[in-house]
């Protein structure tokens, strides 16, 4: 299969299905936009696994055979294992890998300038591109322009013109050029589907260390990944907090969508949280939580100011990667940390129903990005 091809194929699954993560890949040079966006389609794919109506066994099934494809990416192999394509869900709803996750800059925080959109304007499902989204943020300042990196891989070529002998699957061709390019952690993926098993086989969590866990297998792997494509001169340093990031978008992602989850029998919030501010999250036959409303608010801010100290950490990643990495990643922090602070502010609104930001203030935080990045 011709690279290109399957670059174009992970580009056109970020477009139609990232509704937040593409905000901030707009604002990568091309070879990192592309390699982030293979990532982000073989990350997409097991969640939609997940995430799908089949019976339990046969999804552990599908996620063991995603497993086993995982080989064919690996271009350490002299041979790569040939596998036929993974069957993928189409469609476009539910929760992105990247993101069960974000909340308030404080004056430390490196670009404030992308967190300071307001966060009042109504629910706005519709993808990247319709209406005033639709302009390119990367055209917005010129590449190189107070950046770090001018990105020379874009002048050459792609490392081969097509993938490993026998592989067809456009995700793994992509996966397999832009590990070739960057020093991609791949066992990352092995944790992420380690984490959706959990999540089919409806695993609860006693205490919060359980939970945090999980958030570094399903979104901690996710940074560890994207942070390999980013580059930094001190891995050891900013691993930890690229998985405190991870952590950080996936409890805010797991309050924003407390009570789909519950719809569909899943809990997520420790059981030892729910004792204490005496909360079952039971719901009636109209869907909505039986608990006194005090105690649920108190729940949501305990766990809200969780995950705004896991934010403080994670986003001093931001100053350990060039320009326009930390401009990608403080438009996708950026975006969840308005909708942690709604969720702060007025806890009831995400419990009664899923929060998300227009498309039009997701543009506003990603250009204030890069405009900060610049600086």
């Amino acid at each position: 299969m011709d690279i290109s091809d399957a670059y174009q194929h992970c580009e056109q699954v970020v477009r139609e299905k990232a509704r937040n993560f593409s905000y901030g890949l707009r604002l990568l040079p091309p070879p990192k936009r592309r390699a982030l966006s293979a990532v982000y389609a073989l990350a997409r794919r097991i969640d939609d696994i997940a995430d799908g109506d089949e019976p339990v066994e046969q999804r552990l099934a599908r996620l063991a055979t995603a497993r086993a494809a995982l080989d064919a990416a690996r271009p350490d192999l002299e041979e790569p294992v040939p596998c036929a394509p993974i069957a993928a869900r189409s469609d476009s709803d539910g929760p992105m890998p990247l993101g069960h996750g974000t909340a308030t800059a404080g004056s430390g925080d490196p670009v404030p300038v992308a967190l300071s959109a307001a966060r009042s304007d109504p629910d706005d499902p519709a993808p990247l591109g319709h209406g005033a989204a639709t302009a390119d943020l990367e055209d917005l300042v010129p590449l190189g322009h107070g950046m770090a990196t001018a990105d020379l891989e874009d002048l050459v070529p792609f490392a081969l013109s097509t993938g490993p002998p026998g592989l067809e699957d456009p995700v793994l061709v992509a996966l397999y050029d832009a590990a070739r390019r960057y020093p991609l952690p791949l066992p990352a993926f092995e944790e992420l589907i380690d984490g959706c098993v959990a999540d089919v086989r409806g695993t609860t969590y006693r205490q919060f260390d359980e939970l945090l866990s999980y958030c570094r297998s399903v979104a901690g792997s996710i940074g560890r990944l994207s942070l390999g494509v980013f580059g930094t001169e001190d891995a050891d340093e900013a691993v930890p907090l690229a998985d405190a990031l991870g952590v950080a978008l996936q409890i805010t992602n797991i309050l924003r969508d407390v009570r789909e989850d519950r719809l569909a029998g899943r809990i997520y919030l420790p059981s030892e949280d729910l004792e204490r501010f005496g909360c079952t999250l039971d719901i009636d036959s109209s869907g909505r939580f039986t608990d006194p409303p005090d105690r649920l608010v108190e729940l949501m801010r305990f766990e809200a100011d969780r995950a705004q100290g896991w934010f403080r950490d994670g986003m001093r990643l931001l100053p350990m990667l060039d320009g326009r990495s930390a401009a990608c990643t403080a438009a996708m922090a950026g975006i969840y940390r308005c909708l942690l602070d709604r969720i702060m502010s007025d806890p009831t609104e995400a419990l009664a129903a899923r929060l998300s930001l227009p498309p039009w203030r997701k543009a506003m935080v990603a250009a204030r990005a890069l405009a900060g990045a610049g600086r």
